[in-house]
Order: C-alpha cells, then structure tokens, then sequence
C-alpha cells in the first residue's frame, strides 16, 4: 500500500455527477480519497454520511472529499441522491485505483476501507485503514486536512 510521504498514484477521472476529479501534483486542493467496499451497505452508509456531514469542514479547509469503489456510476448516482452525498464518488469497476494505491482486500475477498489524504504537491500525507471504524476515517482525515491547512 502506498505509504505517508509517498507520492500519491496520479489520475484523472469522472465522478458519478459528470465532475472532473484530478488528484496528482499541483491539484488545487487538499484531496481525501476514501476507498469504500459497497454502496448502500450498513458501514459504507455510516461513512458516506460521516464524510457528508462535516463536508463544509473539508472544503472550508481547502479539501475535496472523493469516495472509491467497484460500484458503477449508475449505482453511486443513487446512492448519492438517496444520502444526499455532495461529494464525487469514482467508480474504479477494474479495480485500477484501488491496485494503483495498494488497498488490499480485507480477510482476503471484502473490499478494504482505506482513506489517503494528499497534499496539493501530490504526497500522501495520511493513510488510515479500518474496516470497523468508519467514523475514524473521518476524524483522522479531518485532523490531518487542517493541519495541513494551517501550514
């Protein structure tokens, strides 16, 4: 798995609302990038709706927020409406970004829940992996998010 002071995996992508989402050097923003195992499953709903709720925390720091999973547009476009996500989420059907990045797959066949966050010059600042704790993932993003904010 990519590591803290690592450069991050570049790419370019479109969300599931047709939004171009750049993550790499020279971004314009702080980039929160959270794999996630299924739409509209118990955790991933608990931490969709973590990230969801302090959105406006992210991106007053200078931060997008960007879910990732196998799940098509079709399906994160509903699971988006349905929890009111403001933020893009990415299909990764072929799993390239998850493979880019190193997510492993948790107890050998689930999806990991694993969140990076990278600074504007493309180095992974941040990397928090746990299946259970999903409210963490947040938390811990959030924190770094504003450190690095602050400089």
């Amino acid at each position: 798995m990519i590591d803290v002071g690592q450069p991050a995996p570049t790419f370019e992508r479109v969300a599931h609302d047709g939004t171009k989402v750049v993550v790499g050097p020279g971004a314009e923003r702080i980039t929160v990038l959270y794999f996630y195992p299924k739409d509209e499953t118990a955790g991933c709903v608990a931490q969709a709706c973590a990230f969801r709720d302090v959105y406006e925390e992210f991106t007053a720091a200078g931060a997008q927020v960007v879910g990732v999973s196998d799940d098509s547009n079709t399906t994160h476009r509903e699971f988006a409406e349905h929890r009111r996500l403001p933020f893009p989420l990415i299909s990764d059907t072929g799993g390239q970004l998850r493979t880019a990045y190193g997510v492993p797959n948790w107890m050998v066949v689930l999806r990991n829940r694993v969140t990076f966050v990278i600074d504007r010059a493309g180095i992974v600042r941040m990397v928090f992996e746990s299946q259970l704790r999903t409210g963490a993932h947040v938390d811990r993003g959030l924190k770094m998010v504003r450190e690095l904010a602050a400089g």
